[in-house]
């Protein structure tokens, strides 16, 4: 009876082991865990990107009189398309690649500097810009748009990749949503955010997805180029480095676990 009480009670031991590191370990899966203790209101504001070197810009001018927009709303008449292998005739909207300083060279009015701004600051500059060759009944509407504005997710997501952002403003928890959310392998309290400034600075920023401060963050939104990795969990750096010798692994734990029950029922 001894003997017995000898074997299985180091087993009883190990289950209740893995089962109390399996709760614990649920407790960092779980976003915004302190969700009701944070207080939102550094968080308060509108987001709007600023325009960084190497950003793609369309710029739209509308005008009463069509002919007195016509000299800067330039097209592009053909493009060619590699998914469908053909060129079509549809005009599209000339493109405005910001230069290294920040500037665009823009029709009749030459270099204008729009690195820095918002997409309101620098519709304003380009309204002043180009009112001196309009009549002064004219009253423009410039609308600027952000063509490239990209970021990637790469890691322990469901989807890693390359995606864009619509609408200029996407957080964090946007991104990763995209990307099919962490998965379960994830470490979701050091999530690694890269960001280059307007200099070519590289920065890396860690951010805690299961602390709720997370939103008053000023890496919440996401800019232009921003790349997001999550790294992976013990578990999965462990399973990563098995390889083949998985199978041994689990042949040899079957052989354990046949030898524990042969053993249980021999002193039974």
């Amino acid at each position: 009876m001894t003997i017995k009480r000898n074997i299985i009670l180091p087993i009883v031991l190990i289950a209740i082991v893995v089962m109390f590191g399996s709760c614990s370990s649920t407790k960092n899966v779980a976003y915004f865990q302190n969700s009701d203790t944070v207080s939102l209101e550094q968080s308060k504001g509108l987001y709007d990107a600023r325009i960084m070197p190497k950003d793609l810009l369309t710029i739209t001018v509308s005008t009463l009189d069509d002919a007195a927009a016509a000299p800067f709303n330039l097209t592009v008449p053909t493009t060619y398309s590699e998914a469908t292998n053909s060129v079509t005739s549809q005009p599209k909207l000339q493109s405005y690649l910001v230069d290294n300083n920040g500037d665009i060279v823009f029709p009749k009015v030459g270099r204008v500097h729009l690195g820095g701004l918002t997409k309101s600051e620098a519709e304003k500059v380009i309204e002043d810009k180009i009112k001196p060759y309009m009549s002064e009944t004219e009253n423009p509407i410039v609308t600027v748009r952000m063509s490239n504005y990209k970021f990637a997710v790469m890691g322990e997501v469901a989807r890693a990749g390359v995606y864009t952002a619509a609408n200029e403003k996407t957080s964090i928890l946007e991104a990763l949503a995209q990307a099919g959310d962490l998965t379960i392998y994830g470490v979701r309290d050091n999530v690694k955010l890269i960001r280059e400034d307007a200099t070519g600075q590289k920065t890396i920023h860690v951010l805690n997805l299961n602390d709720a401060r997370l939103i008053n963050s000023p890496y919440y939104y996401l800019q232009q180029n921003d790349i997001v990795y999550v790294e992976p969990n013990k578990v999965k750096a462990q399973n990563s480095n098995i390889g083949s010798m998985t199978t041994l692994w689990f042949s040899a734990t079957s052989i354990l676990i046949s030898l524990t029950s042969l053993l249980y029922n021999i002193l039974n």
